[in-house]
Order: structure tokens, then sequence, then C-alpha cells
């Protein structure tokens, strides 16, 4: 059976975290001293928080790390319900660990409610003889300053194209794949630190074929070629309203993009459009307008297009 290459790569030391030396440090201090308060763990999606979490329990307790470690998504259950049963039923348990406390991992502890998270700051405290908590989100923000008052708080940055190439060189390594650059290239451009999208993207590029081309990752992301992108925009800005809309409508139905990653390559592309700069920030005022709507839940076809016009009306 195949493995699964996002787990298969996952560093198992905390020496292995890619890019987040600094983070890694004082994890590992942590470590040395069998001791380390609430944490939390804030950054973009892929950088390594969770992977970060294991690998401290990993090392903090060798070969019993299961058996203290509880891991829970908070986006799967984000009411006040899973604080008052689950959580608090493990909480309970005693450590069978000489270090004297178990670790509670949550998952997007962002996406609790108000609610959960008032119960989750007093479970911290009545139970932080036994327990201690590692949450991770990608912003802090939403994060209610009692829990962050009570936390050790790590920012985990957004990794450096370098740092992406080596984890894209790691995996061909380890998978005999020949990756070329125009590859790696589109890859880092579209994913940016995403080192877990990247891996997934190359396992599905590498089904087929180990040579790795811009061309089989682009249909493996689901990514629209640059030009019919490029002739979508200037259609629009020639104010060839309907030429435009039947660019967006294969886009849609033949390629099937979805909205949210045709607006993103919209927005890229919008910079290299001839007009002067006032239009292009109205502009990107209306991208950013339209791909909110898409988030909520807005039709895709009728915000593009709705887009789309708006360009047209600009040029």
């Amino acid at each position: 059976m195949r493995e699964i290459w996002t787990e298969k790569y996952r560093p198992e030391e905390l020496e292995g975290v890619y890019g987040q030396q600094k983070v890694v440090e004082r994890l590992k201090a942590y470590v040395e001293k069998e001791s380390m308060p609430h944490l939390l763990f804030a950054g973009p999606a892929g950088t390594g928080k969770t992977t970060s979490a294991i690998a401290l329990s990993k090392e903090m307790y060798g070969e019993n790390w299961k058996t203290n470690f509880f891991e829970l998504n908070a986006s799967d259950e984000r009411g006040i319900d899973v604080i008052r049963n689950k959580i608090k039923e493990y909480a309970k348990t005693s450590t069978v660990s000489e270090i004297g406390f178990k670790i509670i991992f949550m998952d997007e502890a962002d996406s609790l409610t108000p609610e959960a998270q008032a119960a989750l700051r007093r479970t911290m405290e009545k139970y932080s003889h036994n327990c201690r908590f590692i949450l991770s989100c990608n912003y802090s923000s939403k994060i209610i300053d009692p829990i962050q008052s009570r936390c050790a708080v790590f920012r985990f940055r957004t990794l450096t194209d370098e740092d992406v190439e080596k984890w894209i060189d790691n995996i061909a390594e380890g998978e005999d794949l020949d990756v070329s650059q125009e590859a790696k290239r589109l890859l880092i451009s579209v994913v940016g630190g995403d080192l877990r999208r990247i891996t997934n993207l190359l396992q599905i590029s590498a089904s087929t074929t180990s040579d790795i081309t811009e061309k089989i990752v682009r249909e493996s992301a689901n990514i629209a070629r640059p030009e019919d992108i490029k002739r979508l925009m200037k259609d629009a800005v020639e104010g060839n309203f309907m030429e435009a809309k039947k660019q967006l409508d294969e886009l849609i139905v033949e390629n099937g993009l979805s909205g949210e990653d045709i607006i993103k390559q919209i927005h890229d592309e919008i910079y290299e459009v001839p007009m002067d700069n006032r239009k292009k920030m109205e502009l990107v005022d209306r991208i950013g307008e339209t791909e909110f709507r898409l988030v909520e839940g807005s039709n895709e076809r009728i915000q593009l297009e709705a887009l789309i016009a708006a360009i047209s009306k600009k040029s």
C-alpha cells in the first residue's frame, strides 16, 4: 500500500522541522527541562505547527508519547460541548509519565466559538497541574486575550522560497522524481509556503509519471494557464465583455476551475494590465470584495461576471 506522503515525510524530531529554527530552539529547551507552559502556535497553514506539536511530544515522552498526547481539531467540533466533554474527561485522567503532565493539542483553535474559548480558559486553569495545552491557529487575533495571556506564543513564519525548494528536492530524492525547475517555480508561486499542499500535489503529480513538469503540476493543481487568464483580462480591459465572459465560461466549465482559483490568478495578473495606478487600486479593491463574497458562498459565475464587467467599465 502506498503511504500518504504528508505522513511519510513528516519529521519525527524537532530538528527536522523546516524553516522554523527559532521556534525549534525554544521547544528543544522545553524538552531538555522536561517542563513547558501552555503554548500557542500561530501562523499560516503548512508551516509546521502540527508537526512541531507531535515532534515535541515524541521527544518529551519517547515511545510512550501516544498515551500522553491527545489531539483534536476544533474546526470539526467548535462548540462548548467539546470542552465540557472530551477535553475535561481527558484532562481528569492521571498521567502515566514521570514528567507529570499530559499534552492536549487543539488544532485550528481559532475556529472555537467565544463561549467555547471561555470554557477552555477555565479548563486550562483548573487542570494545569495535570495537563499542558498546545493550541494551533492561523490567526492569533481570533483567540481571546485571557487564553493568549496564559500561553507562550510561537509565531510560525511563512517559509522562504529556498526552504520550499529544499523540501521539494527532499521528496524528489526520496521518491526518485525528476522535478523540472519550471515545475518547482510553479509550485512555489501557487502554493507559497504550505509544505503540506506541496507534498500532496507532488504525490498526485507522481501518480502517473516520475518526470514532473510544469504542465503536470498545473493539471494536478487545477491551475489555469497564464495565457488563458491574460486573454480574459485583455478582452475585459479592452471592453470586450462578451468575449471575456466566453473565456470565463471555458475556465469554469471546460477546465473545471473554482471561482476562488480564478480570482487568485486574476489578482496576480491585474498588476501586469496596462492601466493607471488609480484604476488598478479600484480593481484590487473590487477583487477583494468579490473574493470575500465567494468565500461566504455567493454564486461563483455571477460574482466573476460582475468583476469582469467592472474591469470593462474601468478600462
